[in-house]
């Protein structure tokens, strides 16, 4: 059985029993047997309701970026861009890749960004 994560509404229903009605995990989880809620997911989410006031994720967390840096995001522009006077001096991503050591997947997520 795979249990689906919490929506923002199951969120906010947890975070009102809890801040309203000082209601644990056993007692939501037997009131709402139909969100099919694991305890352990409860525990965790009031936990930081608890010590944040939210439930909600701390800023900063998850995985951060470690090749669409300003600078890499700056040698790819340009790299890619015409200089002036000389037409056709772009380079491919492919060349790109070759030169800074980016991988050409990730000049191309540049690139996409750069230009859209």
């Amino acid at each position: 059985m795979k249990t689906r994560p919490l929506t923002s509404d199951d969120r906010a229903l947890i975070r009102a029993l809890r801040v309203e009605k000082g209601w644990g995990p056993l007692r939501m989880m037997k009131e709402f047997p139909s969100r099919q809620w694991k305890r352990s997911t409860l525990n965790d989410l009031i936990k930081r309701i608890d010590e944040t006031g939210s439930a909600d994720r701390k800023r900063g967390t998850g995985r951060h970026r470690s090749v669409r840096t300003p600078d890499n995001i700056a040698v790819v522009y340009e790299l890619i861009c015409s200089q002036e006077g000389q037409p056709g001096s772009s380079k491919s991503t492919r060349e790109i890749s070759r030169e800074t050591g980016i991988s050409r997947r990730s000049v191309q997520h540049i690139v996409k960004h750069i230009c859209s």
